[in-house]
C-alpha cells in the first residue's frame, strides 16, 4: 500500500544518507555543540554540501548549497577550499524589550573560503559562515570585495534542505504578497496549493505560481519526535526566501520572490545573504524559547532608545470591521447602490470624529491604557480598496469631522497619546515621497507611534511585497521613524527576521492572518493561534490585535460570524502571543460590560524580565507564563485548539520565599468556542511556588492569570483568596 512505499521510501533514503556519510571527502569539517553537530565538505563534484543532526539523529541529510549569478553562471559544482576559520563566541545582551531581560549569544562558527570559475572561467571567491547554536544553526553567503565581481544581478540561489521522511507539517502557501492564510496541518509530501479550499486562499493577491511552494518560518515535526522550524534571520537588501517542497524525496530548495523582471536581487560586493535558519529539539517548548534569530541579526543600531515604550492600545478600529461605523467620512465605501449611498451619508456613521476619539481617550485615561489608534482620520477611503493607483491618500489632511488640533490637547490633558495610522494602500512610491511631511505633522501633533498598512497590489508596479525592493523599503521606514524617534507597527508586511535587534523601534508587524479575519471571513480556525508561536512569531512579534469580549458578532447584523474562541482565550493571548504593542481590540462599549473581565488586560504587562513555556505542542495547546519588567510579578496564558483538555501547569518559577495572589480567568464549566463562548469564572486563591495550577480550558478555550506578590495584608486575609 502507499504507507508501506512510504516507509519503503524513506528507509531507501536514509540508507542513502548514511553511506554519503560513510565516504565524505577529505576536505570535511566538523562543528559540534551541545547536542546538534554540523557538517561540511565538498563532494565528488565540488559541490557545497553541509548536514545536521540532533542526538544523533538526521535532522538535514548531506545538502546542496550554491547560487546563480547573471553573467556569470550557475555557482554550484567545482569550487576549492580555499582557507576555513573557527570562531567560539559567549556573551550576554540585553534587548531594549523584549521576553526576557537577558539574552546569552553562545555559538560555535565555522568559516569557509571558496572559490569557483564562472563562465568565462573567471575566479569568483564566495565565503560560506556557518554558526552552530545549541538549539540549531544559522548559515550565509557571502561575497568579499574582489576583482571579478563587483556590481551583480543574483537570479537564484541555490540553497537545499534535504529531510529524511515525509514530516508532519505547518504551512502556507508560497504567495509573493500576503501571508494572511491560516495554516494547513498535513505531511510534506501533501503540500499543494490547489488542494486548498476557496476559504483558505480568500485573501490571495495574485495566483501562487508555484503550487508546491511554502512561506517560512516553517515548522515540522517528525515520527521520532523532533521538531524542525526552518526560517531566515536579517533579511536584508534581499527577497523572502520561500521553500519548493520536492514531494518525492522531501527536499526543501530556496525559491526568492523575483522582481517585476523575474531578478531574484540587486547587490554588490561586499555583500551577505541573510542567514538561513534550522531550529531543532526534541522538546517543541524550546522551539519558541529559542533566540537564535534574534542572534544573528545586528545589534540595536538607535543610540538613544528612550522614545521607545512598550504599550497597550485601544481604538477606533473593531467598529469599522464589524460595521459599526466606517473608514471613510460619507460612509459610502461599501454602497452597492445610491440607496446605498444617501442611506449611508445620513446615517453618519464615521468612526473616526472629534467626538468618538475623546470617548476612546477617556476610557484609555479611565484604565491605564497608554494610547489610541485611530483609523479612518485622513480622506481618501472612499475609493481605496484595490483601486492600484498612484496618490490615493496624503498622510496631513484629516477628514472635516477631526480635530487634530484640539484631539492634540485633549489626549495630553488626559496623559494619552494618539496612534496615527498611514493606510499606503500599497502605493509605496507615494508614501515615500511623502514620510517626511508625515512624520513631521506626527512631531508636530504628538505622535509618537504609527501603524502602517500596505494593503494591495504594490507600486511600483511588478514589485511584490516580500522582494526586495520592498524589503528595502520596509527597513528605510524603521531608519527613518527611528530618526523623528517614532515607534512603527507595521502591517502587510514581509514576516519578520528579528530585526527589531537592529531596529527596536520596530516594535510590531502584521504578517499573518489576524483576529480581524473573524470579524468578516471564515474566521481563524480554534487551532491558528496554537500555530501562530511555531511559525509566524519565531520572527518576532505580532501585533494579532486580541482581547474581543462580543464574540458572536450577530449585534452587528452578522449571524454568520464570530471569533472562533471563547473570552477567556482573548485574555489568555496576551500571554501566549508576544508583542510589546499589545491592543485591546474591541469596541469599548463591550468592555464596559464586562469590567471584572478587562481587568486582566488592564494589569497584563507587555515587557517582561523572563519568559517560561511550560508545555507545548504545535496545533493542539499552549501555555506561558511571563515575569513583568522590574517586578516579582508573573502572567500566565493558557490555550488549547477545537479540543478541550486539561493542563497541569506547575508554577515552580516563582520565588521559593514567596506567596502570590493567582486570581485566574477561566473558561466557565459549559463554555465553548461555538456554543457558548463568553462563560467565564474569575478566581483568586494564594499560591506559591509548590503549587500546580489545574488549567481546564474548553473546546477553543484559554486560561489567563495574574500572579501577583503577596504583601502582609494580604496574608492577613488569606481566607478572602482561598480557593471554594
Amino acid at each position: 500500500n502507499s504507507k508501506f512505499m512510504k516507509n519503503l521510501k524513506s528507509i531507501a533514503l536514509l540508507s542513502i544518507f548514511l553511506f554519503i556519510y560513510a565516504n565524505v571527502s577529505a576536505q570535511d569539517y566538523t562543528v559540534t555543540k551541545n547536542h546538534i553537530k554540523f557538517n561540511f565538505f565538498l563532494d565528488a563534484n565540488g559541490t557545497p554540501t553541509y548536514s545536521l543532526t540532533y542526538k544523533d539523529k538526521v535532522v538535514i541529510a548531506p545538502s546542496a548549497l550554491g547560487i546563480a549569478i547573471m553573467d556569470v553562471g550557475k555557482l554550484s559544482q567545482g569550487f576549492k577550499v580555499l582557507a576555513t576559520e573557527t570562531e567560539e563566541f559567549n556573551q550576554n545582551w540585553e534587548p531594549v524589550w523584549g521576553e526576557v531581560k537577558s539574552i546569552k549569544n553562545d555559538y560555535k562558527a565555522l568559516f569557509v573560503h571558496l572559490k569557483a570559475l564562472s563562465n568565462d572561467q573567471k575566479e569568483i571567491k564566495i565565503d560560506l559562515i556557518f554558526k552552530v547554536f545549541d538549539d540549531g544553526l544559522g548559515f550565509r553567503y557571502a561575497f568579499p570585495i574582489q576583482q571579478n565581481l563587483n556590481h551583480f544581478i543574483i537570479t537564484d540561489e541555490l540553497t537545499n534542505f534535504q529531510l529524511t521522511a515525509d514530516h508532519k507539517t505547518f504551512w502556507i502557501p508560497g504567495d509573493y504578497d500576503t501571508n494572511e492564510y491560516p495554516y494547513t496541518i498535513s505531511k510534506l509530501s501533501d503540500v499543494d496549493v490547489t488542494s486548498l479550499s476557496k476559504a483558505s486562499t480568500e485573501i490571495s493577491t495574485r495566483k501562487v505560481v508555484d503550487i508546491h511552494s511554502v512561506q517560512t518560518p516553517l515548522m515540522m515535526k517528525t515520527v521520532d519526535g523532533l521538531y524542525i522550524n526552518l526560517h531566515e534571520a536579517a533579511l536584508v537588501n534581499y527577497p523572502a526566501m520561500q521553500l519548493h517542497v520536492n514531494r518525492d524525496n522531501f527536499d526543501l530548495s530556496s525559491n526568492l520572490v523575483p522582481d517585476a523582471f523575474g531578478n531574484k536581487a540587486y547587490v554588490h560586493t561586499p555583500f551577505s545573504t541573510p542567514w538561513r535558519t534550522i531550529l531543532v529539539s526534541d522538546k517543541a517548548p524550546d522551539i519558541l524559547a529559542s533566540k537564535m534569530i534574534l542572534n544573528l541579526n545586528e545589534p540595536s543600531k538607535i543610540a538613544d532608545p528612550s522614545f521607545i515604550k512598550p504599550q497597550k492600545f485601544v481604538g477606533v478600529w473593531w467598529e469599522m470591521h464589524v460595521g459599526m461605523s466606517t473608514w471613510d467620512y460619507a460612509g459610502t465605501q461599501n454602497a452597492s447602490t445610491a440607496a446605498d449611498v444617501d442611506h449611508l451619508k445620513a446615517s453618519g456613521k464615521h468612526g473616526a470624529t472629534t467626538q468618538r476619539t475623546k470617548k476612546y481617550i477617556d476610557f484609555a485615561a479611565s484604565n491605564g491604557i497608554s494610547s489610541v489608534l485611530v483609523e479612518g482620520w485622513n480622506v481618501g477611503w472612499e475609493d481605496w480598496f484595490g483601486q492600484w493607483k498612484e496618490d490615493v491618500f496624503d498622510f496631513v489632511t484629516p477628514y472635516p469631522d477631526y480635530n487634530v488640533k484640539e484631539l492634540q490637547d485633549y489626549a495630553a490633558s488626559k496623559g494619552v497619546k494618539i496612534i496615527m495610522h498611514h493606510e499606503t494602500s500599497a502605493s509605496v512610491t507615494n508614501y515615500e515621497r511623502q514620510q517626511d511631511t508625515a512624520y513631521r505633522f506626527m512631531k508636530k501633533f504628538g505622535y509618537d507611534a504609527v501603524k502602517s498598512g500596505y494593503v494591495g497590489k504594490i507600486i511600483p508596479r511588478g514589485e511584490f511585497h516580500d522582494g526586495q525592493w520592498m524589503v528595502n523599503h520596509y527597513i528605510r521606514t524603521a531608519q527613518k521613524t527611528a530618526d523623528y524617534h517614532i515607534m512603527l507597527d507595521a502591517h502587510e508586511p514581509v514576516r519578520p527576521t528579528g530585526l527589531h535587534r537592529t531596529y527596536p523601534n520596530w516594535m510590531a508587524s502584521e504578517a499573518a492572518r489576524g483576529n480581524e479575519f473573524n470579524a468578516w471571513s471564515v474566521g481563524n480556525p480554534p487551532a491558528h493561534e496554537t500555530i501562530l508561536p511555531f511559525t509566524r512569531l519565531i520572527g518576532g512579534p505580532m501585533d494579532y490585535t486580541p482581547g474581543i469580549f462580543r464574540i458572536k458578532l450577530d449585534k452587528y447584523g452578522k449571524p454568520e460570524n464570530q471569533v472562533h474562541t471563547t473570552l477567556a482565550k482573548q485574555l489568555a493571548l496576551y500571554v501566549t502571543l508576544y508583542s510589546p504593542l499589545q491592543m485591546a481590540a474591541d469596541i469599548i462599549e463591550n468592555y464596559e460590560e464586562k469590567m471584572d473581565a478587562f481587568q486582566f488586560i488592564k494589569d497584563v504587562a507587555v515587557d517582561w524580565d523572563d519568559t517560561k513555556i511550560l508545555t507545548a505542542e504545535p496545533g493542539e495547546y499552549i501555555a506561558t507564563a511571563r515575569k513583568a519588567k522590574g517586578t516579582n510579578n508573573w502572567f500566565l496564558g493558557a490555550i488549547t485548539n477545537q479540543d478541550s483538555r486539561k493542563l497541569d501547569l506547575s508554577l515552580s518559577f516563582l520565588d521559593p520565599k514567596a506567596n502570590y495572589i493567582l486570581t485566574t480567568y477561566a473558561d466557565a464549566p459549559k463554555a465553548s468556542w461555538d456554543k457558548n463562548p463568553e462563560a467565564y469564572d474569575i478566581k483568586k486563591s494564594i499560591v506559591n511556588n509548590k503549587t500546580i495550577l489545574k488549567a481546564i480550558l474548553a473546546n477553543g478555550g484559554g486560561l489567563a492569570a495574574s500572579i501577583i506578590l503577596a504583601n502582609k495584608n494580604d496574608m492577613k486575609d488569606l481566607k478572602k483568596y482561598q480557593s471554594k
